[in-house]
């Protein structure tokens, strides 16, 4: 494929404000407040249609290590944890099993984006080598449960349970955790790896509660009225007009299913994806080369070196991804100097606008009517959304039973009426509301969510950080909050493939508990320490805002108008920050270990 010339410059400035003049055309005055949550009447929308709720009586005993989360990191967590020796691991998961995310996401078509071979973790542990170049997400559920059950965490697990509120007892240097299931036991430790993809989303749509037709949200996929699977099949669309809002990561998996089954698929778009090649296939064993020690291991660390920006010999991986980290990784501040940023800004301008044109192009040879092929084309820098592959979605349009509605020039669909989406004033007629509409992005993590955690002295963790912002050592461990872990992407590392940062952040994790326990002594950072690390994040954050200042509204810039409070991650990227924690757990871990005041337990 012939990749596009690099744009000339009366060129760029078009575009500059082609881009401009899209943003505001979806800029919304409420921001991130246009969306609302699965709580109260909306409820339903966030149940399990996969695991009925067991009964159960309430548990008011003793383990080790609490750890609030069944995904991939709490399972990392308790894997970790386990080869440390330590026995008593309870994982509490509001789901009905493992798996967090890919337990919830079992919409038609869904397929994990990284590749499988350095996305799903512990290959080289499990034994186990993927059967696709992109894992559908069946097998991902699957490789979770198969972690989980090799390394015993299932035994004394909690699962359809909440965790209502953390409670640090001063007496017996314990925390005391509490479930909507009436359960109130005591953890030495807890390690929080809630994930920030979790609790479903809505758009905060006028008339949603009105709609007479059946609704759901897809990662609460309702097969009991669509029927198929997540290979598709879906007969109980077969006489149905449907309708799916959102066209993220999500939408673009799932709408080519829907145009197969759907009698007619209404899709309706606010800001089109960058769609690029996907090509998943079959793999084998000898394609990965999984008969080499450590063959797992030493592909993962090479792609994150290479979507972090360092040097390889070889790309293992070879795919979309790590042909475009040149655009991805040169965010990073490492990659500029004061004295070369107008430099280095239109430089990556050229380059940048280069890849999008030929996203762009790839559009108008997909899709044959070239107004709908206008409205998909997408029309903002390439990091300001995250990037999604397929070689089905454009094809779908291209159906007759297909419509986009298009929803930028009136910022987002209108109304929801008892009998559909109204639209520019044109009501579509609806028997079934899909809503692709993603998840509140780490509002399920203890410091930026809703959970109560008390610490010393009863002092509560989100009101402190409310007025303060967000304050840790490495992401992980607060002042005032002793034994208590975080594993996420706050003031941490982030990467496209974040199942590697997690099982990082799961090592350390086990670390410092197995050191605190050695030295029979309590997990805390003293405020200094979080005042340098804050201090050394605030020096090194880039200055986005020449960036984001084009960016079309999403998540990644709160919709377009917000900004976080206080530095959010590492700006250096992930090979850099696991390197600093190796260092530091070899140099400096005992500055965050205190004596115990209180005897051990009784576990």
């Amino acid at each position: 494929m012939t990749t596009p010339q690099a744009p000339a410059p009366h060129e760029l400035a078009a575009l500059r404000q082609r881009y401009r003049l899209e943003r505001e055309r979806r800029v919304r005055p409420d921001g991130a407040r246009q969306y609302r949550g699965t709580d109260a009447e909306f409820g339903y929308y966030a149940a399990d249609p996969y695991t009925a709720s067991a009964e159960r009586d309430p548990l008011h005993d003793t383990v080790d290590v609490a750890v609030i989360g069944g995904g991939f990191g709490g399972i990392l967590a308790g894997a970790r944890l386990r080869q440390r020796g330590v026995e008593r691991i309870r994982i509490v998961e509001k789901g009905g099993d493992f798996g967090g995310t890919w337990y919830w996401n079992r919409y038609p078509g869904v397929h994990c984006d990284i590749e499988s071979h350095v996305y799903l973790p512990l290959l080289d542990e499990t034994g186990y080598v993927p059967e696709w170049k992109y894992s559908p997400g069946d097998e991902i559920r699957r490789h979770a449960v198969r972690i989980a059950r090799q390394f015993t965490l299932g035994p004394d697990a909690l699962f359809s349970t909440t965790v209502t509120s953390l409670a640090w007892d001063e007496a017996s240097e314990m925390w005391i955790v509490t479930t909507d299931r009436g359960d109130a036991f005591r953890a030495r430790y807890v390690v929080e790896a809630t994930g920030t993809l979790t609790d479903p989303k809505l758009p905060g749509i006028p008339g949603i509660e009105d709609f007479t037709g059946h609704t759901f949200h897809t990662s609460r996929w309702d097969y009991a009225y669509t029927g198929g699977t997540p290979e598709g099949g879906m007969t109980g669309l077969a006489d149905k007009r449907v309708g799916i809002v959102g066209t993220g990561a999500t939408g673009i998996q799932v709408i080519p299913m829907l145009a197969e089954d759907a009698e007619h698929l209404y899709v309706f778009q606010r800001t089109p994806s960058t769609v690029d090649v996907r090509a998943n296939r079959r793999t084998t064993a000898q394609d990965v080369s999984a008969d080499s020690e450590d063959w797992a291991r030493k592909r993962r660390e090479n792609y994150l070196r290479i979507v972090s920006g360092e040097d390889v010999e070889q790309d293992l991986v070879a795919d979309r991804w790590t042909a475009s980290a040149g655009l991805l990784e040169k965010l990073h501040p490492s990659f500029r100097r004061p004295d070369d940023r107008k430099a280095f800004e239109a430089a990556y301008e050229v380059a940048d606008a280069a890849k999008m044109n030929e996203l762009r192009a790839r559009v108008e040879r997909s899709v044959t009517d070239p107004d709908t092929a206008e409205k998909l084309k997408p029309w903002y820098r390439y990091a300001c959304k995250r990037p999604t592959f397929s070689d089905l979605y454009y094809p779908a349009f291209n159906r007759s039973n297909v419509t986009l509605v298009d929803t930028a020039d009136t910022h987002g669909v209108e109304r929801i009426t008892e009998s559909g989406v109204m639209v520019g004033g044109i009501t579509y007629e609806l028997d079934c509301l899909i809503f692709a509409t993603g998840f509140s992005v780490g509002a399920s993590s203890i410091g930026m969510g809703k959970l109560p955690v008390h610490g010393r002295g009863g002092v509560q963790l989100l009101h402190g950080w409310a007025q303060e912002g967000p304050r840790t050592l490495h992401g992980f461990t607060s002042n005032g909050f002793p034994n208590l872990i975080q594993m996420g992407p706050l003031q941490s590392a982030v990467s496209v493939n974040f199942t590697h940062v997690l099982d990082e952040q799961a090592v350390h994790a086990a670390a410092l508990i197995a050191a605190a326990e050695a030295k029979t002594a309590v997990i805390e950072p003293s405020r200094a320490s979080e005042d340098a690390w804050i201090a050394l994040l605030a020096e090194d954050a880039p200055d986005h805002e020449w960036f984001h200042a084009e960016c079309t509204p999403g998540y990644y810039n709160a919709e377009g108008r917000g900004k976080p409070n206080g530095p959010t991650a590492y700006p250096h990227g992930a090979v850099a920050f696991h390197e600093l924690l190796e260092r530091w757990r070899d140099e400096s871990m005992g500055e965050v270990l205190q004596a115990r005041s209180a005897p051990p337990a009784d576990v």
